[in-house]
């Protein structure tokens, strides 16, 4: 018999749950009385869920999207890989040292059309986590996407990158292999990818370990995914020596969709279902289907030379400053 999914909620989703606890106290009445008296009232509460989970998402401060592009129930690569593709065929190892569990990828069809699909995998449980290191990819996870990467170059196959990763793996036998040189290869290899590349943060987009399977002719975020240098948490214990300003880091980082978008960074949003993707994965994935097809259309009318240049020049461009000259 298969295991019921228990649903989890953050604390600012309480009224949330309140709400399921009603209806669920009223499924329990109305078995032991064996009466349908509460469907009306249990319909009027699902309308309250609904209204409920509007309200918590217009609302959201950064902090609170950050806590929610982390939310447990949240969908991950592997789920938008079978509910966006087909004839997923996943491909191991960066033939040089092993097969890094924290990056998946391999080759899947998109409505028929050939892709390679390349993304970082958290876990479902703890036993899951442990082994996809918590999306944390160590070098040979970046040198597999590269090697997958240039696999769908030599066949003429787009790419499709889907980033969630609290950042690279930071441990010292990642460094002694060679991490930071493994994610700047994967950046100066991919501005030269002659295949259209779409690049989606889809939850959180930290640091080099985003970048190092993020540049794309077009970079594309989930509404409540974040994307900045360095985790609140992080620039909170920097700046402050403790954790306890993590609200205000995420604040003064400017790291949401909407920051992004306004700064040049990324290139579109992508709407998540109402309270987050966490409430309905079909939903979520048909919108990231709906918004990528025409995106990677648009792409392949270009030729490889235009969108290098093009690839190029975009992220040649980010990032602005103000040139104060010096008094004498």
């Amino acid at each position: 018999m298969a295991t019921q999914h228990v649903r989890q909620f953050l604390d600012f989703e309480q009224p949330i749950k309140d709400l399921y606890e009603q209806i669920e106290a009223n499924h329990k009445l109305a078995a032991k009385n064996n009466s349908s008296d509460y469907d009306d009232i249990n319909a009027a509460l699902e309308k309250k869920i609904l209204q409920k989970r509007k309200e918590i998402t217009d609302g959201l401060t950064p902090w609170q999207k950050v806590q929610l592009s982390r939310h447990p129930d949240r969908p991950y690569t592997l789920e938008y890989i079978s509910k966006i593709f087909t004839d997923f065929i996943e491909l191991h190892g960066d033939r040089n040292v092993k097969d890094d569990k924290a990056m998946v990828g391999g080759l899947a069809l998109l409505d028929g059309e050939s892709v390679m699909v390349i993304g970082q995998q958290k876990g479902t449980n703890t036993k899951m986590r442990q082994l996809r290191n918590f999306g944390m990819a160590n070098p040979e996870g970046y040198r597999k996407a590269l090697r997958l990467m240039k696999l769908a170059e030599k066949f003429d196959i787009p790419i499709i990158t889907f980033i969630d990763t609290p950042g690279a793996y930071p441990g010292l036998e990642a460094e002694e292999r060679g991490q930071g040189e493994a994610i700047a290869r994967n950046i100066y290899e991919m501005l030269k990818l002659r295949v259209p590349v779409i690049c989606i943060i889809i939850g959180e987009g930290a640091s080099g370990g985003a970048l190092g399977i993020g540049v794309g002719d077009k970079v594309l975020m989930l509404e409540n995914s974040w994307y900045t240098v360095i985790s609140p948490e992080n620039c909170s214990s920097i700046l402050w020596r403790s954790w306890a300003q993590k609200e205000v880091a995420a604040a003064q980082l400017k790291l949401t969709s909407d920051d992004m978008l306004n700064f040049g960074l990324v290139d579109g949003l992508i709407k998540e279902p109402l309270g987050g993707a966490h409430w309905d994965y079909a939903e979520a994935a048909a919108n990231v289907k709906e918004y990528i097809k025409p995106v990677l259309a648009a792409l392949k009318e270009k030729s490889a030379e235009q969108r290098i240049e093009e690839r190029i020049e975009k992220f040649g461009n980010m990032g602005f400053y103000e040139e104060v000259k010096a008094e004498n």
